[in-house]
């Protein structure tokens, strides 16, 4: 890479300067630019158990699932939100799950490290994508498997990072606490079963202090010590966690995109008045990723 794409984060130490027109301090301001990936080259793989499972029983329809994708793209333009869309290779079915590949932070993004072969070239593919818009690159993965959905940003200054073995091991979620931690940040490991795949799965903030969290599966620590930096918890229903209804994108500003088949919590945000859109999903979360899984926020206001 050039000097101008030289990596971030440097002599391992912390301070690293914030990013003047990209990045975010939390996953709840609002959202301006969104980093998608397309749906042109998806493949129904075997990524996780939910994926396996409706490869036994009832596997994707390509076609509905491109359409369902579509979908998600005019809910972020009815918001306003500004889309970059990563460059669709045949050799990458997968990348449509934009989140895995990268994380962004207020430094630059970090490229992770996937687990699965068939996907490890989505990580090279995301280099290009940031060099393309002109963000630096805040370090790199190199301790084990990690990837997007084990980051989960859960206020200013504060990640909880998921570990589960089978996707994000622990060596590279010690590796990326480790970068954090020097940086000032607090942050918590959360070791979860690997059925769960990524911590996105189960927890996801809304808005300022206000986090929905599927309580059924959720380690009663991570509950308590939510609750304990004073979030109030809306609770989503294993049923509806497993059909990927706690993996919703918050676009900051009270509006949230989030699957139809997540009706309870839609149900209460709308009750708070939140501006939710309904998307249908169920077609393309058979190949193992929700609409959280989906977006990579690259930038976000207060």
């Amino acid at each position: 890479m050039t000097n101008e794409f030289s990596l971030q984060r440097r002599n391992g130490q912390g301070g690293t300067p914030l990013l003047d027109t990209w990045g975010f301090a939390n996953e709840t301001d609002r959202l301006t630019d969104v980093l998608l990936g397309s749906p042109a080259q998806l493949r129904h793989l075997s990524t996780s158990s939910l994926s396996r499972h409706h490869l036994r029983e009832n596997p994707c329809n390509v076609q509905v699932a491109q359409a369902q994708h579509a979908e998600l793209v005019s809910a972020y333009e009815h918001f306003d939100v500004t889309i970059h869309m990563h460059d669709p290779q045949p050799e990458l079915p997968m990348q449509v799950y934009a989140r895995d590949s990268s994380v962004m932070t207020p430094y630059g993004a970090v490229i992770t490290a996937m687990s699965q072969w068939w996907r490890r070239g989505e990580n090279y593919a995301a280099i290009r994508t940031y060099e393309q818009l002109g963000i630096p690159i805040y370090d790199m993965v190199t301790a084990g498997t990690f990837e997007g959905g084990d980051f989960n940003v859960i206020e200013e200054g504060c990640v909880l990072i998921g570990c589960g073995g089978a996707r994000t091991q622990e060596e590279g979620a010690r590796q990326v606490q480790a970068w954090f931690d020097a940086e000032g940040w607090e942050t918590r490991l959360a070791f979860i079963d690997e059925y769960y795949v990524h911590i996105d799965l189960m927890v996801v903030p809304i808005a300022e202090k206000l986090t929905a969290v599927c309580l059924d599966c959720t380690e009663p620590a991570i509950v308590d010590w939510l609750k304990a930096k004073g979030h109030e918890i809306i609770d989503v229903p294993f049923r509806d966690t497993m059909a990927l209804g706690c993996n919703f994108m918050s676009l900051g500003g009270d509006r949230v995109i989030a699957p139809t088949s997540s009706q309870t919590l839609i149900d209460q945000l709308r009750a708070r008045g939140f501006d939710v859109a309904a998307i249908d999903m169920s077609e393309i979360s058979k190949t193992g990723g929700g609409i959280h899984c989906m977006a990579q926020a690259l930038k976000r206001v207060a």
